[in-house]
């Protein structure tokens, strides 16, 4: 259920840098997606989608990140960077400046996008995989929920649809028109927290505050030390 505040929170809700769909919006401004015809009116994240689903994400390689590294936090900053070299790459080879489209523009849409949710569905795998060990989760129905601006994004639901399918979860996402700002889902931890009496001071205790809102107990450590590797799942989504 998620009607209270969840009781453990393993570190994957706690992104390392930046999330991955502040990643796509910078990776669609660096591609000036804004100038292509079909993407005026568009936000970064659905530009990306969108262009990406007439593109080839073989035709342009990008590490998955973190791959070493056996917990279930994020990072796309390398990502981000990397994405940023190749572009730079391409606009030289093809004789062009900044702020040009590319050729190939819908090919690294495809394999930013690709990658973004590899990763997610990577680190999403190894936490499952810690609660189930660890017994975590209920033994009717266990669910994972997908929400926040990410869920919007109809490639990354089927690349987790993939996982949960896997690991014997179901998959559940909101509506689009409720898949916004993270900002909502903070406001609600509160009203739940404030429901359950967690967390909550007197009006006469003094306020310290604090950049974060943990969501329960943190077990990241826990996670880290368990060291769990990956059976391979392969991540095919057909366009």
């Amino acid at each position: 259920t998620a009607s209270v505040p969840p009781k453990y929170k393993l570190g994957f809700p706690c992104l390392l840098q930046k999330i991955n769909i502040t990643c796509l919006l910078k990776v669609a401004r660096r591609l000036s997606l804004i100038k292509h015809p079909q993407c005026s009116t568009l936000s970064g994240g659905q530009a990306i989608e969108l262009l990406a689903k007439d593109g080839d994400r073989m035709k342009v390689s990008f590490t998955t990140p973190m791959g070493q590294i056996y917990d279930c936090c994020f990072s796309f900053a390398g990502l981000r960077n990397e994405v940023t070299r190749t572009i730079m790459k391409k606009e030289a080879e093809e004789g062009i400046e900044q702020g040009t489209l590319l050729s190939c523009v819908n090919d690294i849409a495809a394999a930013t996008q690709h990658t973004v949710a590899a990763h997610l569905a990577k680190r999403t795998h190894r936490a499952i995989l810690f609660c189930q060990a660890n017994g975590l989760l209920p033994l009717s129905s266990p669910t994972l929920v997908l929400s926040g601006g990410v869920a919007s994004n109809t490639y990354i639901q089927k690349a987790l649809t993939i996982i949960t399918e896997t690991t014997g979860l179901r998959l559940l996402c909101p509506p689009a028109k409720f898949c916004t700002d993270n900002g909502v889902m903070i406001a609600w931890n509160g009203i739940e927290r404030l429901r359950e009496g967690i967390g909550i001071l007197p009006p006469n205790v003094g306020v310290f505050y604090e950049p974060k809102a943990p969501l329960g107990l943190d077990m990241t450590a826990a996670v880290k030390a368990a060291a769990i590797r990956l059976p391979s799942v392969r991540i095919k989504i057909p366009s």
